[in-house]
């Protein structure tokens, strides 16, 4: 019976694959949002873009892959957004592949009316809907903060804000001084 274990573990220890997560890799390692930017609440998205242009705040739409290296480096930037303007936008990140089989795209209440196609994308809409920003790849977020603030009424132009990564998985944000 020993070595009936002992011949099962071996087994267990030899054909065993490591598990392997990279930022720059455009391999599926889960949800990137908690695994790169150790915040997981920002998908599912709290409200819809629907809700958001109903109450007239202003929307961040996110859209992205889990398995796009792209992606996995914008994922720090969004999570920043979160914690900095957590109460004041609707931030919405969406992966595309939902969006792929809606081709209508002739509404604007919907996300798919604003995506272009590629990813990562970033899209900062008024509060009456109006595009703003629209970029695809990385962004800077102190780009994104500065026409948060604008559309908010608020003068960010003394504060500039940078994502540090700690890890190979995760990042913070930090305001440099």
């Amino acid at each position: 019976m020993k070595l009936f274990q002992s011949i099962i573990i071996l087994l267990i220890i030899f054909t065993s694959c490591p598990a392997n997560a990279s930022r720059n890799s455009n391999s599926y390692d889960g949800n990137i949002f908690p695994i790169y930017a150790g915040n997981g609440a920002i998908v599912p998205s709290q409200t819809t873009l629907e809700e958001s242009l109903k109450n007239g705040r202003v929307s961040v739409l996110f859209f992205y892959l889990d398995d796009s290296s792209d992606s996995k480096a914008m994922a720090p930037v969004i999570s920043g957004l979160d914690l900095i303007w957590r109460n004041n936008i609707d931030l919405i990140a969406l992966t595309t592949d939902e969006l792929q089989s809606d081709t209508s795209g002739s509404d604007s209440n919907k996300p798919n009316y604003y995506w272009n196609g590629l990813i990562p994308q970033t899209i900062i809409l008024d509060s009456t809907g109006e595009v703003k920003f629209d970029e695809n790849g990385m962004v800077n977020i102190d780009d994104l903060n500065k026409i948060i603030g604008e559309l908010k009424g608020i003068d960010i132009n003394d504060s500039t804000f940078s994502v540090e990564s700690f890890n190979e998985y995760n990042s913070t944000i930090s305001e440099k001084k």
